[in-house]
C-alpha cells in the first residue's frame, strides 16, 4: 500500500522565455488546492499529498496538474475548476473529462 492514496502534482515551473504554468498562476493554485483539502480532513497520511512540481513538459497546455496513481493530467482555469477536481476526482473518485489533457 502506498503511503500516500493520492499525490497531485503541480507544475509551478517558470521558463524565461515562452509560456509557463508559474506565469499562469501556478504557485497561487497550489496554496489554494492544499489549503483547501486539509480544510475538507482529506490531505496527509493514507490520504491526499499536494506536490509542486518542475516542469511537466506540456507547456502549452498550462497549467498543468498530475494526479497519480490514475496518471490522469489535468489543466485547469479558477478555483471552480480547482474545486471540481477536489469534489470529483479526489473525493469520489470520478475522473473530469472536461478538463482532462
Amino acid at each position: 500500500m502506498s503511503y500516500f492514496k493520492q499525490h497531485l502534482f503541480i507544475c509551478t515551473n517558470k521558463r524565461e522565455e515562452g509560456s509557463c504554468c508559474a506565469g499562469l498562476g501556478a504557485e497561487n493554485a497550489r496554496r489554494y488546492l492544499k489549503k483547501r483539502c486539509k480544510e475538507l480532513g482529506i490531505h496527509g497520511k493514507g490520504l491526499v499529498r499536494i506536490n509542486n512540481a518542475g516542469c511537466l513538459d506540456r507547456c502549452e497546455q498550462g497549467p498543468v496538474l498530475v494526479i497519480y496513481p490514475e496518471e490522469t493530467w489535468y489543466t485547469y482555469i479558477d478555483r471552480d475548476d480547482l474545486d471540481e477536481i477536489i469534489t470529483r476526482h479526489l473525493q469520489q473518485g470520478q475522473i473530469v473529462e472536461r478538463l482532462k489533457l
